[in-house]
């Protein structure tokens, strides 16, 4: 019987369990399962395809210190499962599990139902797969984590060849990418993860809220996390490892509470996945009926006329990351100020993310937009953000140059006139009108039952510990 380990965001050889447990036999090989219509989905893009193959540039290259080939399969996971059931015979198939969206979802499944395959899926992240029990996530999420890594690959003895192109030899017609955007293997996010532990947290936790310290003082983990490159116990255990002794404990200790959060927010995904689609509380899907697709257009192209949302989504689009407070912003000046629904905008402003999980993402993208019905509605200011984040405006004018010799305040009330873009919205009418519409809408008593109904199902218990 031989093995077949699948690659799909799990790009590394450390911690790997499908890997691993392929490879006890040592008579097994790798695949990479490369799905043009996955990656022409709105929520994809080239940027993060660009990171994937980076990955699997290097992966291939380690993998042969194991006698390994990485071939690619074209075509989606029901096509595979043809192909591997015509094939072979007695074919055991390792894949980790992935919170994916709809589309990948639907082809696993004939992957695993539509063929008489074994597929044997192994958990990654600290997620409940099974037995889903909001009270004691926190307890488990703990023990993953702690919990031994998985070892390196048993070399493999089977050198029979597949007749499938190797990695090395699969051409795609790749677009441009961001020459900005992160570089994507394991050995870049190991250096990130030591610089960080060492001396860039110093003063994480204040500085992550700032477009222009954020870039330096984050983690810059995210895309490897979500590419799989490194695996979330690997940079638990080594954060454990330097915690204690570390002058900037107190950043390091916020960064563990991400950790933490990152799980959170994807297991709501993987216990509902119609949260693609639908609103976490059911009564909210009526919020917001109508489609403008002109408002999204400027929003998403940076042509809002507000100078900061603007150069926010401009420095998003140009480096494929942005802070977390201001990727918030984006979407709550989406989804408030220009009253457009969530499920329009959210997989547009997917695209523009390297480090695009869909578990964060989503929840992320529905509790900015005011339709979690357990989080309290949050509505930036961009007036606010933009003087609290970069008071003189100086960030903003790198992203703009045509700024450059323009008054800081006038740039901060996006009071510019003709010297730049027409505002698409009244910011202040928009929002009070938003607010009246949300706290309309939570203050029925049915909406209260459903939402308690939704925090069972959903609720974070109690905070991590330290």
């Amino acid at each position: 019987m031989k093995d077949v380990a699948i690659f799909h965001r799990d790009l590394r050889i450390e911690d790997n369990a499908a890997l691993y447990n392929a490879s006890i036999n040592q008579e097994y090989f790798s695949l990479f399962v490369f799905d043009k219509e996955y990656w022409s989905q709105t929520d994809r893009s080239v940027n993060q395809l660009k990171f994937a193959l980076d990955s699997l540039t290097e992966l291939e290259a380690k993998l042969k210190e194991f006698n390994v080939h990485l071939y690619v399969f074209e075509g989606n996971l029901g096509d595979l499962g043809n192909y591997l059931n015509k094939c072979y015979s007695n074919l055991n198939i390792h894949m980790n599990h992935t919170t994916e969206t709809e589309y990948f979802s639907q082809n696993l499944r004939k992957l695993s139902k539509e063929n008489p395959l074994n597929l044997i899926k192994y958990k990654d992240f600290g997620i409940q797969l099974s037995k889903q029990n909001r009270d004691i996530w926190a307890r488990d999420w703990k023990i993953h984590m702690k919990s031994k890594t998985f070892d390196i690959p048993l070399v493999n003895k089977n050198l029979s060849t597949l007749d499938l192109p190797t990695f090395s030899k699969f051409k795609t017609n790749l677009k441009q990418s961001s020459p900005h955007t992160q570089k994507g293997g394991t050995s870049s996010g190991k250096d990130l993860l030591n610089t960080f532990l060492e001396k860039r947290c110093k003063g994480y936790s204040k500085k992550m809220s700032s477009p222009s310290e954020a870039a330096h003082a984050c983690s810059r983990l995210s895309p490897h996390i979500a590419f799989g490159t490194l695996s979330m116990r690997n940079i638990y255990q080594e954060l454990e490892k330097n915690i204690n002794n570390s002058k900037y404990r107190w950043d390091l200790y916020s960064f563990k509470k991400r950790l933490h959060w990152h799980c959170h927010f994807i297991q709501k995904l993987d216990t509902q996945p119609s949260l693609q689609h639908q609103s976490m509380h059911p009564d909210c899907d009526s919020l917001r009926i109508e489609t403008d697709k002109e408002l999204i257009e400027k929003w998403i192209t940076g042509n809002t006329g507000f100078p900061f949302v603007d150069a926010c989504m401009l420095y998003l689009k140009k480096y494929g990351w942005i802070n977390f407070r201001m990727r918030a912003m984006l979407m709550s000046f989406a989804s408030y100020n220009l009253w457009q629904p969530w499920q329009q905008t959210s997989p547009l402003l997917a695209s523009t993310f390297t480090d695009y999980e869909p578990g964060i993402h989503i929840c992320q993208v529905q509790m900015q937009s005011g339709v979690t019905g357990i989080n309290l509605p949050r509505i930036y200011s961009v007036v606010k953000q933009s003087l609290d984040q970069d008071p003189d405006a100086n960030w903003i004018k790198e992203q703009i140059p045509n700024l450059q010799n323009l008054d800081k305040e006038k740039i901060h009330n996006a009071e510019l006139g003709e010297l730049y873009k027409e505002k698409i919205v009244d910011i202040k009418s928009s929002a009070k009108k938003a607010r009246q519409l949300i706290w309309q809408i939570r203050s029925n008593a049915n909406f209260k039952a459903k939402a308690k109904a939704v925090y069972q199902l959903h609720g974070s218990r109690k905070r991590l510990s330290s």
